[in-house]
């Protein structure tokens, strides 16, 4: 269990076999291990130091290809990139990293455009709720100055009515000189009459009471 080379040999095996979960386990935390094993060049043969960046390369690019089938394109160029640095004349890896790297830029042009279409939609959406509401408010506002017309309308009626009733009161209240004195001279001559009514009254009767008294 504590033999790096047989985690990575396993991790390998389980890889070839495409039980790429089980491999996943034991691949996991073998790369800064794997790098630190790498010997110093000055201290080891050129055959062993290559042979220990290879191993770190092909553990690279294995995680690499396992981002790819999980369609993680951007894990998959980070490892690709990593197993490039290990071994650089790497075709294979090479192959896998533009691959990867074209995947991630359609990924990524899509997903700029979803949010494009999204931010769109959500301004329209905003706009159309911006148009309902201006119109709800200028309807509200149309509302209140037609009630506001109607009222005072309403109030200009009731204040003409008010003011012809006062104009005919003050025309009926009012009466010109000329008809004040036409009243009095009318009165006058009722109580003239009255009073000659009531003399050639007093006198029958009393013509009446002489004649009774002669006779």
């Amino acid at each position: 269990s504590t033999s790096v080379n047989a985690r990575f040999n396993l991790a390998n095996t389980l890889y070839r076999m495409e039980n790429y979960d089980e491999a996943a386990k034991y691949y996991q935390g073998l790369g800064d291990t794997l790098k630190a094993s790498v010997p110093d060049p000055g201290q080891a043969s050129a055959k062993k130091v290559a042979k220990a960046h290879g191993r770190v390369s092909d553990y690279y690019h294995n995680l690499g290809d396992q981002a790819i089938r999980k369609r993680d394109w951007q894990g998959a160029v980070d490892a690709f990139k990593e197993s490039l640095r290990q071994r650089p004349d790497d075709m294979g890896t090479k192959a896998n990293l533009a691959y990867a790297q074209k995947m991630l830029e359609d990924q990524q042009n899509q997903d700029q455009n979803q949010n494009q279409n999204q931010n769109q939609n959500q301004n329209q959406d905003q706009n159309q709720n911006q148009d309902q509401n201006q119109n709800q408010d200028q309807n509200q506002d149309q509302n209140q100055d037609q009630n506001q017309d109607q009222d005072q309308n309403q109030n200009q009626d009731q204040n003409q009515d008010q003011n012809q009733n006062q104009d005919q009161q003050e025309q009926e209240a009012s009466i010109t000189p000329q008809e004040a004195q036409q009243i009095l001279q009318a009165i006058q001559n009722m109580e003239e009459d009255t009073q000659e009514k009531v003399k050639k009254e007093k006198a029958k009767q009393l013509q009446s009471r002489q004649k009774e008294k002669n006779w």
